[in-house]
Formats: structure tokens, C-alpha cells, sequence
């Protein structure tokens, strides 16, 4: 049976796990609002997912609510799919799929920009893009980094899920991005290949062309050496401030 789109608890952005007793700042004790999630989820209580998530982002922020309460949630979640057989696995899959449903749409609720860029200057702004390996079909961590950096005013590409890799640099070439997050959940997703391609793909007139820095996320990526140009994020803050390097401040 294949997992859900948690893909039995993505770790942020780079990380290939988490400190789950780790508390954000402020709010409800992470944890507890964690496992609150996990029996909301097994009871398929939607009313009370969404509140819980939307105090734990207003409680911690977007961030730390990501890495304390909602990747525990889905570890948790996943780890109870895994333990419970055939026999009851239908029961964490269903309630894997709701919390990873009900996660999303949290990520993807409007919120104000912080430190936005005026209109004159967003127009100019030179993105980020995001996009799953191919084969690659977990996008709630990226979806977690797209809400992080709307947040900070930072224009965003979404690919989604299992890019080709020839869209993915025709993407590239088309947009001119100072970046390019790679995402893969598992080793057989992550092409070795591809984040050397990405980089090596300019964008510009003839004399004056640039390349994207390369951040290579999620566990896929764990045995991968990163090459010039490549960089591999600890975790959802780590690739926020990798990202702010990339674009000057």
C-alpha cells in the first residue's frame, strides 16, 4: 500500500529528522499540540485539525510551527501507519491523508508578507524555484518553504511534484532564478545527475549570464556530496537563510 503524501513524515527541507521534544517560541507546548493532531487525525475531526494548526502558526509562527508541530504530527502518523499491519493500516492511511490535506492548506492560507518588496522592485526580483525530483511525489515540505518565503516577500516558482528534468532547466532558462530547490524524499528519486544540470544551466544575454545555486532537500539527498554551486539545508530555517545568502541579504 503506498504511504500518503507525508510520505511517513517528510523532515524539512534538507533534514533527515528532527528533535521532536524541541519547543518553539511561545504557545501551547509544541509537542502536546502534536499529538493533539495525530488524535484529531485518527478521529478524522477536520473542524479540529484546522484549529489546531492555525493557533500552532499563530502561537509559534509559520517555521517553528512547521518543524514542531506539524512534521512530528506526520512522523507520528506514519510511524502508527507502519506498526499497525494490514489489517488496520486503512485506519493512519485515511488519517495521514486528512493531516497532510489539512497541513497544506494551513501552508497555503494568506498571511501577511514580512519585509515585502515594493512593487517596482518585487517586478525585477529574480525567483526561487521549487520542484520535486522526478519520480518525486511528496511536495509538503515545499510546500512548507514556499508559505516561508512568501512570508519574507521572496517570489516563488511552485513546480510541484515529479519535474522532468529537461522542464526543470527550460524552467531555468526561462525565469533566470537566483535558486533552485531540489526536493527528494527517497535515495531513488534523487538523480545525482540533476543538480550539476540545473546549475550549469544559464540564463542572460550573451557576456553577462548567470547561474542558480542549487539546494539539494530532503533525506533522498542524504548520501549526496554537494558539488560548487550545490548546497544541501539542515532544515527549513537553515534553506531560508541559505536562500537569503543567495540573494544578497
Amino acid at each position: 500500500r503506498p504511504p500518503a503524501d507525508a510520505a511517513r513524515a517528510p523532515a524539512p527541507p534538507g533534514a533527515d529528522g528532527g528533535d521532536d521534544r524541541q519547543r518553539g517560541p511561545g504557545g501551547a507546548d509544541p509537542a502536546r499540540v502534536a499529538r493533539g493532531l495525530c488524535r484529531a487525525a485518527v478521529r478524522l475531526d477536520s473542524p479540529l485539525l484546522d484549529g489546531l494548526l492555525a493557533s500552532a502558526v499563530a502561537d509559534h509562527g509559520l517555521v517553528p510551527a512547521w518543524e514542531y508541530v506539524m512534521t512530528p504530527a506526520l512522523r507520528a502518523i506514519g510511524r502508527r501507519w507502519a506498526a499497525s499491519g494490514d489489517a488496520a493500516a486503512e485506519r493512519y492511511v485515511e488519517a495521514e491523508q486528512l493531516l497532510s490535506w489539512h497541513i497544506s492548506c494551513a501552508l497555503r492560507r494568506p498571511r501577511p508578507a514580512r519585509n515585502a518588496p515594493d512593487g517596482g522592485a518585487a517586478a525585477h526580483d529574480r525567483p526561487v524555484l521549487l520542484a520535486c525530483a522526478p519520480g518525486e511525489g511528496h511536495t509538503l515540505a515545499l510546500e512548507a518553504l514556499a508559505a516561508a518565503l512568501g512570508e519574507r516577500g521572496t517570489p516563488v516558482r511552485m513546480f510541484g511534484a515529479a519535474v522532468p528534468a529537461g522542464a526543470l532547466t527550460e524552467a531555468v532558462r526561462r525565469t533566470g532564478p537566483c535558486g533552485v530547490v531540489l526536493w527528494s524524499q527517497t535515495r531513488p528519486t534523487a538523480d545525482r545527475s540533476l543538480p550539476g544540470r540545473v546549475h550549469a544551466t544559464t540564463w542572460g544575454i550573451k557576456g553577462a549570464r548567470t547561474r542558480p545555486a542549487v539546494l539539494v532537500a530532503g533525506p533522498g539527498w542524504s548520501r549526496t556530496r554537494p558539488a560548487e554551486g550545490v548546497h544541501r539545508p539542515k532544515g527549513l530555517a537553515h534553506a531560508l537563510e541559505l536562500i537569503g545568502a543567495v540573494r544578497g541579504g
